[in-house]
């Protein structure tokens, strides 16, 4: 990619090596400030290189999704606060369905205290998560396990996701378009979210404020097939126009005063000075 410095192009190497890059550990690697590592972060963000994240960025991807293992680190305090709040909204007793992603991985994980659940799902990482609590079961999806991930997709699964009827469903998206479109990478997995919306009385969906900043090229439904959306902060104004117009309900997991908080050190961080060499004398 033309014009970008040596450094910026090893950052980039890195990031599409790892998923992500972190402030503080390419200040170390390269020798450098972390406000000059934040300028560079700044100017590969804005060529649509990588997507920024609280201390670092990813790769901004448009037709294939990042590793698992690098997705778990994206946005992890927010996902954690979504998938509390989720969970809250859960009551004892009742059947749901949750799919694949690192999103509602976090609410299955804070559904652990729950009670007389049936859990149906396609995820073999909430299966882990929810099978040793004794009142919970677990039903799990059959069909070809994706490696990278440890999803169930394909038809088989499908099928029996056709088989129930539940209280509530739980899914992710990779990205949500300004139009309300929820989107993701793999045609597979989107068949069976199709499946689980169409066969859940209630839809929640589970996303971060970085799924909104991000696009994937297939169509897994609208916006308006949900019933409550848990995200970390408050929606851009036209997806907050559509949430209303159609009386889906909105829940902020993350408290708007702990956000002002981490932006304002963020941005003291780089309005400091750079630090001088320091120089020991032998």
């Amino acid at each position: 990619m033309t014009g970008l410095t040596h450094r910026q192009a090893e950052i980039l190497n890195i990031a599409r090596a790892s998923g992500r890059v972190m402030v503080e550990e390419l200040a170390r690697r390269f020798e450098v400030s972390a406000q000059t590592i934040r300028k560079d972060l700044n100017d590969l963000c804005e060529r649509r290189s990588l997507t920024r994240i609280h201390g670092g960025a990813i790769i901004a991807s448009g037709v294939e999704n990042l590793a698992y293992e690098a997705r778990r680190f994206v946005a992890a305090d927010e996902k954690k606060a979504i998938g509390a709040a989720a969970a809250s909204l859960i009551p004892n007793g009742c059947s749901l369905f949750i799919n694949i992603g690192t999103t509602t991985e976090e609410v299955a994980s804070a559904l652990t205290s729950h009670e007389d659940l049936l859990v149906i799902t396609n995820n073999l990482n909430v299966a882990m998560l929810l099978y040793r609590h004794p009142r919970i079961e677990v039903v799990v999806a059959g069909g070809t396990v994706r490696r990278a991930d440890g999803a169930v997709v394909g038809s088989t699964a499908t099928q029996l996701i056709g088989q129930f009827k539940v209280d509530y469903a739980i899914i992710g998206a990779s990205a949500i378009d300004e139009e309300g479109a929820l989107l993701d990478f793999d045609y597979r997995e989107v068949q069976v979210a199709q499946a689980i919306i169409a066969n859940a009385r209630s839809v929640m969906l589970v996303a971060d404020s970085t799924k909104l900043r991000r696009s994937a090229p297939v169509r897994i439904a609208h916006i308006t097939q949900i019933q409550t959306f848990v995200t970390d902060q408050e929606l851009p104004e036209r997806l907050a126009t559509i949430c209303h117009s159609k009386g889906i309900e909105v829940v902020e997991a993350m408290p708007k005063e702990v956000r002002e908080i981490d932006e304002a050190q963020a941005d003291a961080q780089d309005a400091a000075p750079e630090a001088a060499p320091v120089v020991r004398l032998r």
